[in-house]
């Protein structure tokens, strides 16, 4: 019989319970806890070389990292990352569970058992989009089925960080691109859009028994129907029709955010009224499409023309993880780093506007203003076009700010987190933790006023303190 083997002198490897393309997942004990864990070996690019080696595997301890901020009853919680034998190993909770992949192979599942499953879904995803974590990858092989009937996400950013799902300067294409947002298969970076339209796809898979995408022997040609977002209408989702449509919405802006699917999914398993219904594109957006996917052609064509590879997951991988501490469905956020909504003044303001984008370039809705400062923050670096929206006239105005200099300043920056929040009417104080995108992090108390514009809170002054 095989040895037992052994990490960080700490976690004894009891036996694989799961795998794929990214690794191995096994089931092991915490000696110093006590307690039954779930351990994800990570594998690293095949043949791509030390440097390359090198990036994934930090990419995937930063991605850990991040992860391990988000703590709610419906994600499989990561409570640390090692390097051990040139290789990162996720440590996460222990859930006996299938996944969604695993249970749709029997079938189908009823409309009623799908608006379950999805709340469930994006109370979780919702809290992780508040806390600034994109998942990037929600797919039925990324959702836990637990044997109470128990739903969680897992692998929160771990397959960007080992670069799947991905087209390359080279013509690489690895991941399986069935649930992508068609503007993460054009190349765009994922967004919180994406992760809706992720949602959208994989709960259509659950009702519908297929893709929306369809099937296709030839993955290339896959991704280019993703590209283009033209998808088989629904036939099977009864009430969930009209939600469904706008989840998968080709337009990243049209689609609602992850809190008000989870509202829509609640209303409609209470049998209340919903207020989303499906809206055809305009005429502009057809053409903005059709140009996206013409661009998209030409580029996979001149792929397969310098000999593409091709590196798909054929599978979903089997993830893993055990039951979170009971208690709030609010996330714990760790802070991890911060910095000023703005960077200083220059010596002339400039009014170039921002440039137009497929991401949403509305502020967040408004709420209180300290959700809402920490609703802008969850755009930063990832949408900021939306976070340039979020700051009033006489704010760019007394900053000097034009969106050029906005933008410039805050990709520096790989996160910001939010934590202590204070408020007293429209001013709100906080403690910002900035994360760089080259490593280290600076931590602040700021305060702000924010006011309310169009029934939206935008932040109208900052200082230090």
């Amino acid at each position: 019989m095989e040895e037992i083997r052994r990490l960080a002198d700490r976690f004894d490897l009891i036996e694989p319970v799961g795998g794929g393309s990214m690794g191995t997942v096994w089931r092991a004990r915490d000696e110093n806890l006590e307690r039954i864990v779930a351990i994800k070996e990570l594998l690293l690019p095949h043949g791509a070389g030390e440097q390359k080696a090198d990036e994934a595997k930090n990419r995937a301890l930063r991605e850990a990292r991040i992860a391990a901020r988000l703590v709610h009853p419906h994600a499989i919680t990561v409570f640390g990352v090692i390097d051990e034998q040139d290789r990162p190993w996720i440590i996460m909770e222990y859930l006996p569970s299938r996944s969604l992949a695993d249970k749709l192979r029997d079938g189908p599942m009823e409309v009623d058992d799908v608006i379950r499953l999805g709340i469930q879904l994006c109370s979780a995803l919702a809290a992780a989009h508040r806390a600034g974590i994109v998942h990037r990858d929600i797919k039925p092989g990324n959702v836990l089925l637990g044997e109470d009937e128990t739903v969680k996400i897992t692998d929160f950013g771990i397959s960007r960080a080992m670069g799947d799902v991905q087209l390359t300067a080279t013509g690489e294409i690895s991941g399986t691109p069935a649930f992508l947002a068609p503007e993460v298969a054009r190349g765009e970076d994922a967004t919180s859009a994406s992760d809706v339209f992720s949602l959208g796809a994989t709960l259509y898979t659950a009702l519908e028994g297929g893709t929306p995408y369809g099937t296709a022997e030839n993955p290339i040609a896959l991704l280019y129907r993703a590209s283009s977002g033209e998808i088989t209408p629904p036939v099977r989702s009864g009430i969930l029709t009209p939600l469904l449509n706008r989840l998968l919405d080709v337009r990243p802006d049209s689609r609602p955010t992850m809190t008000e699917t989870e509202r829509e999914l609640r209303a409609l398993a209470a049998g209340e009224p919903t207020t989303l219904v499906a809206e055809e594109p305009p005429p502009k957006a057809r053409k903005g499409m059709l140009i996206g996917v013409i661009a998209v052609f030409l580029v996979l064509a001149a792929a397969a023309a310098a000999a593409v590879v091709v590196v798909l997951t054929r599978g979903d991988d089997t993830p893993s993880g055990t039951a979170p501490p009971q208690g709030s469905q609010s996330p714990v956020v760790t802070p991890t780093s911060s910095e000023p909504v703005a960077p200083p003044p220059s010596s002339a303001p400039s009014s170039t506007p921002p440039p137009s984008s497929s991401s949403s370039s509305a502020p967040p809705p408004a709420q209180t203003p300290g959700q809402a400062l920490a609703a802008y923050y969850a755009l930063i670096p990832g949408n900021l076009e939306a976070g340039f929206a979020t700051l009033t006239d006489n704010f760019k105005t007394n900053r000097k700010q034009s969106f050029e200099r906005y933008s410039g300043y805050w990709r520096q920056y790989s996160s910001v987190t939010v934590s202590n929040v204070t408020e007293s009417g429209n001013t709100v104080s906080a403690t910002l933790t900035y994360v760089k995108a080259g490593g280290g992090t600076t931590t602040g108390r700021e305060t702000f006023v924010l006011v309310q514009q169009n029934g939206r809170y935008l932040i109208d002054s900052q200082r230090a303190g």
